[in-house]
């Protein structure tokens, strides 16, 4: 019986060992399953790896001027990639040692880490140390999102393992080091470097490469601009980790604690900004958005640093002057003075762009009015900086009251709750020195260009970019009114014409059948002056004289001629013509006075001469490719002629430069626009200053008033580094005598005698002139003096 029960719970315990084999065996069955599952689950629809070969982070297009300094970034994440080979030793170390301390030995998933971290948890009571490996960073960084989840846990483990089979390790930190981000929009170690210390990550050293490694965990929370206990506490732990694993002894850790670091902020501050924003549409018009956000582009172009800043200058400075001549506005609001704290808008204590601050009128006294400035600084303005404030403009009429009074006080001008613009007289805000000031409603714009190379130098689009964006340097359209004049001469020039041939200056009226109406051309100073030369009628910019030369050579000739001088805005094909009544763009009319200069020459404007790619192919170069417009020999006419205006013309403010320079003054009727333009033989430069409303500047503010003052302090300050160079002189020009009367030979009656420049062929060879045509001269006082507007000048 014992034998046979024995027998029995032998079969009963085997057959309870088989179930449990089966139910284990089951178990692991289902298991292995679900980890397949769970597997191919996470696999769905995870990106190729193998793309990663090829990867590109987003980087930065940087933007250079002629001398190769950085003026402006177009990015969507502040990146520069720099390869591994290039990156501090003691970066990489530190990187590893408080991220993945084995990231050379595991394939991806660091199964010692994880017991560890756990380990390391349990036994503080909390998280304070994760698991994740690099390359799961990278791989969470680059295909997955941040939520959390098992699901992306999964996906983020089998990526990560995937990327281990397809890359090498130095890939992988590579590809880490440039995709992390750092805080305060720097992507990278090397945006960090220069975010953090203005330094190239080649240059940096232990103490700052700790500080860096630090961040990646919370960027925000270790930031040494925002929280410096917590950035040093940071640092310490980075270097305690790198002792642990041997890559510092702690004495190298001991120094890179206590070394001072320099924390300092590299900030590429746009120094043109109309000029970038041209820069940036013409990329993506050629390139697309995505190579030009993300794409690492170097750009180089021909803007140079210094001239743009004169420019800046010239124009601010010009348009400051005049708005002051317009009149004071009066104050910007005014506000009760029961209450200090809420009587100014609340300051960022530093002035605009243009250096103008905000004030508030606490006092007023005869001779001064006391100032809060920017809700912060107390100072004074004294009565002869704010004597200027009494000239009022007269609403919608341009035209200001100058009667100041002998006894004007500093309390007829202020009062007390004023709200007020304000500048500072010496640069320091805390000195408590200030002048009365107003922003400018007036625009104006300026473009500079070399006349060899057609390369823009410098291009002021407006007053403010922040204010206005529209570039009125290269796409607003205007009457250039009397700058259009030496392109009508130098069309008559290559008919033969001289600058010793003689026009009549006299009354004419010009029936409008269309219309009905009449027109009368007018000079600017209401009276006629007879017979005068070419070079007579240009440097004191005649507008009869000129309409009658108009008709003369043809209007179809003029236009033709200004095709291929570069302007391509439609002109009108009438009289009108002769005073500048069709609307050309800045950029258009400056490059047409550059062929003057350049001996008959033009090329293009161009504002880009290298585009390269990260890896440094060329993708664009500009090609120079000049074209005669005109003759050397028109081309030196001309600018003989414009010299002269400079001399002794409408221009002659320049004359303060002290080179060989030739302009022209331009303003069109009711003083809307005013324009000086005009070069030096290395330099071409173009002023505007208008409203971009139709509006007129005020009584008087012609372009010897406006735009001349802005052209002559920008060459004065561009010229003045380089060479003083003449305008070349062609083989093909001849130097005459000539009784300025007749444009002919002098003979011993003759009372005016000057030396005049003619193309060879042209000189006079007559001792008298020839008797004008009867469709040259009348009577002046056959027709009666029109009271018309001056309409150029």
């Amino acid at each position: 019986m014992a034998g046979k029960r024995s027998f029995r719970t032998r079969l009963q315990e085997s057959l309870f060992s088989k179930k449990v084999v089966i139910s284990f065996a089951i178990c692991v069955g289902l298991g292995i399953g679900g980890l397949i599952g769970i597997l191919w689950f996470g696999m769905q629809g995870l990106p190729s790896i193998e793309s990663l070969q090829d990867y590109q982070p987003s980087l930065i297009t940087r933007v250079y001027s002629d001398e190769g300094d950085v003026i402006g970034q177009f990015f969507v994440e502040r990146r520069i990639y720099i390869p591994v080979s290039d990156m501090p030793k003691s970066l990489i170390n530190a990187i590893i040692a408080v991220e993945d301390t084995r990231f050379f030995e595991h394939p991806g998933l660091d199964v010692v880490g994880i017991f560890r971290a756990a380990w390391t948890n349990l036994k503080s009571g909390g998280k304070v140390q994760g698991a994740s490996t690099i390359t799961q960073q990278l791989a969470r960084t680059l295909f997955l999102s941040r939520e959390r989840t098992y699901t992306r846990k999964i996906r983020e483990l089998i990526l990560a393992i995937k990327m281990e089979l397809v890359l090498s390790k130095e890939k992988i930190l590579e590809m880490y080091l440039n995709q992390i981000y750092f805080g305060h929009g720097a992507y990278g170690v090397g945006s960090a470097a220069q975010t953090y210390f203005d330094k190239n990550l080649v240059d940096i050293n232990l103490s700052e490469s700790t500080i860096l490694a630090g961040l990646p965990k919370a960027p925000n929370t270790y930031s040494p601009y925002r929280n410096p206990e917590r950035a040093k506490k940071r640092q310490e732990h980075v270097l305690h980790r790198m002792v642990q694993t041997k890559f510092i002894s702690q004495a190298e850790s001991n120094d890179a604690l206590a070394a001072d670091i320099v924390f300092r902020r590299k900030s590429v501050k746009p120094i043109a900004s109309y000029f970038l924003e041209h820069i940036r549409q013409t990329l993506v018009g050629h390139y697309g958005e995505t190579m030009v956000y993300k794409g690492g582009l170097q750009v180089y172009t021909t803007l140079n640093v210094a001239m743009q800043k004169a420019a800046d200058e010239a124009v601010h400075q010009g348009l400051h002057e005049l708005d002051k001549r317009q009149g004071w506005r009066g104050p910007i609001g005014h506000q009760s003075l029961t209450d200090l704290q809420e009587l100014v808008e609340e300051s960022s204590h530093a002035p605009n762009p243009h250096g103008i601050l905000k004030a508030l009128v606490t006092n007023t006294s005869k001779n001064s009015a006391d100032v809060l400035v920017e809700n912060t600084y107390k100072g004074k303005i004294a009565l002869a900086d704010m004597l200027w404030a009494s000239r009022r403009l007269k609403r919608g009429t341009g035209v200001t009251d100058a009667v100041v009074r002998k006894n004007l006080t500093a309390k007829e001008i202020l009062k007390p709750g004023d709200i007020i613009e304000v500048v500072t007289k010496n640069g320091d805000i805390e000195a408590g020195e200030f002048a009365l000031d107003q922003t400018p409603i007036v625009e104006g714009s300026l473009l500079a260009l070399d006349p060899r190379t057609g390369a823009v130098r410098a291009m002021v689009g407006g007053y403010d970019f922040q204010r206005s964006e529209f570039n009125r340097a290269i796409t607003a359209k205007r009457q250039p009114g009397s700058a259009f004049k030496p392109i009508i001469y130098a069309t008559a020039l290559k008919k033969g014409y001289t600058p010793a041939t003689l026009i009549l200056d006299a009354p004419v009226v010009y029936e409008q059948e269309e219309e009905g109406e009449i027109w009368k051309p007018e000079n600017y100073e209401k009276r006629f002056f007879g017979m005068i030369s070419l070079r007579e009628s240009l440097r004191h910019s005649r507008n009869a004289a000129t309409v009658r030369l108009l008709e003369k050579i043809g209007v179809q000739d003029v236009m033709d001629l200004a095709s291929t001088l570069g302007i391509t805005s439609p002109l009108s094909q009438d009289l009108s013509l002769a005073l500048g009544s069709s609307s050309v763009t800045l950029q258009e009319i400056t490059s047409a006075y550059g062929v003057f200069s350049n001996q008959g020459l033009w090329l293009p404007p161009y504002t880009i001469t290298t585009v390269k790619s990260l890896e440094g192919e060329i993708l664009e170069q500009h090609i120079f490719e000049p074209q005669e417009a005109v003759s050397k020999e028109t081309a030196y006419l001309v600018t003989n002629m414009m010299m002269d205006v400079i001399q002794s013309g409408t221009g002659r403010r320049a004359k303060s430069i002290g080179r060989p320079l030739a302009g022209k003054t331009g303003t069109t009727n009711s003083y809307q626009d005013a324009w000086f333009v005009g070069y030096a033989p290395n330099l071409a430069t173009g002023v505007w200053v208008g409203f971009d409303g139709v509006r007129t500047l005020g009584r008087l503010e012609s372009g010897a008033h406006a735009a001349l003052p802005i052209w002559t302090q920008f060459m004065g300050r561009a010229l003045n580094p380089m060479p003083v160079t003449t305008f070349s002189i062609p083989e093909g020009i001849r130097f005459s005598q000539i009784d300025i009367a007749t444009g002919t030979l002098p003979t011993k009656s003759s009372k005016s005698i000057a030396t005049e420049v003619f193309a060879e062929g042209t000189e006079p060879t007559k001792l008298v002139a020839p008797k004008p045509s009867p469709l040259d001269f009348f009577e002046m006082d056959q027709i009666e003096s029109s009271s018309a507007t001056p309409t150029s000048f």
